[in-house]
């Protein structure tokens, strides 16, 4: 059961089940946090694809979740939905509040009375906040999130420790370092920076732009992420690159992919953004043996071949 399965991480995940041989149900609202017709565009190839059924529905709406569960049985629950975005959970944090935190208790509730047995729970660096050691390890302080969005994702790890401490849910909780990719989404930087210089439009640009990320191509994460089904007790993993970058290198690359320069105009740094991230994965690398395997040289060639094979569509999305 993959919630969010019309996201972009959701998505991947449920190809790549289908592919091999699982039943999936997904489960998404196609809510406008961003351009609904990028979910509607991820969701139509699995719509065509045997064994998968899709739920029109919220995970806030726990009768609609006992109902399905009351009636299939189910092996795992993989929770990559809510409300994602750093910035809007400054401007909006009550949204992310009922998804991130009561969706995830819903979903406990569901593995509780349904006896559903695996429980995986997706999270986010965001929640090492602005002093983390450089790569951060999973036992880094998590008590000092930068914004509302964090906060919720390590509202919902520590709900899952509570299932797993009082009802023997077996939990996995990953930690995602900011995923790109094919079908990615439109309000990141990936993204939003290849759309800008393929388009020829004013390259927006939140500070001086030495900002480093470790980002990790969707596929990546889509199969550690399927790692996490095996039983491991309750585990926090992180799942990240191996390569940071700063956002100017980055445009750089880009420009060179595309064959265009960058119209870079510059504003102030967000507040709530994270200086630099990066991961160390030594746990999920020992425990799960997952390791990225997309360079990012290879991760940026494939999303600017998928951007400019769909450009049709995508020079029209809204960001």
């Amino acid at each position: 059961f993959v919630t969010g399965a019309a996201g972009f991480i959701g998505s991947r995940i449920c190809e790549m089940l289908l592919d091999r041989g699982d039943t999936v149900v997904g489960i998404d609202n196609l809510n406008d946090t961003y351009d609904p017709s990028m979910k509607r565009y991820r969701l139509e190839p699995l719509l065509k694809r045997k064994n998968f059924q899709f739920i029109y529905g919220d995970i806030t709406d726990l009768p609609l979740l006992e109902n399905h569960f009351a009636k299939n049985p189910t092996e795992a629950i993989i929770n990559i939905a809510g409300i994602p975005g750093v910035r809007r959970s400054v401007e909006n944090p009550w949204i992310f509040l009922d998804s991130n935190m009561k969706g995830n208790l819903n979903l406990l509730e569901s593995a509780k009375k349904f006896g559903i047995p695996k429980f995986i729970q997706a999270s986010t660096s965001s929640v090492y906040g602005a002093n983390a050691p450089f790569p951060t390890p999973e036992n880094a302080d998590t008590d000092h999130p930068l914004q509302p969005y964090a906060v919720t994702k390590k509202g919902a790890e520590t709900m899952c420790y509570a299932y797993h401490y009082l009802h023997g849910i077996d939990v996995t909780v990953f930690r995602f370092f900011t995923v790109y990719g094919p079908k990615g989404r439109p309000d990141m930087a990936i993204f939003r920076f290849v759309k800008w210089i393929s388009e020829e439009a004013p390259l927006r640009l939140n500070g001086d732009g030495r900002q480093t990320r470790g980002f990790t191509f969707v596929d990546d994460i889509a199969a550690g992420t399927i790692l996490g089904l095996e039983p491991v007790g309750y585990q926090v993993f992180n799942l990240g690159g191996h390569e940071s970058i700063s956002m100017n290198d980055l445009i750089t690359k880009l420009e060179n992919l595309i064959g265009k320069k960058a119209n870079v105009e510059r504003g102030p740094l967000e507040r709530a953004d994270m200086a630099a991230n990066l991961a160390d994965i030594t746990r999920a690398r020992t425990v799960l043996g997952w390791e990225p395997k997309v360079s990012l040289d290879e991760g940026l060639r494939r999303t600017v071949g998928w951007y400019q094979r769909d450009r049709a569509f995508l020079k029209d999305v809204r960001m």
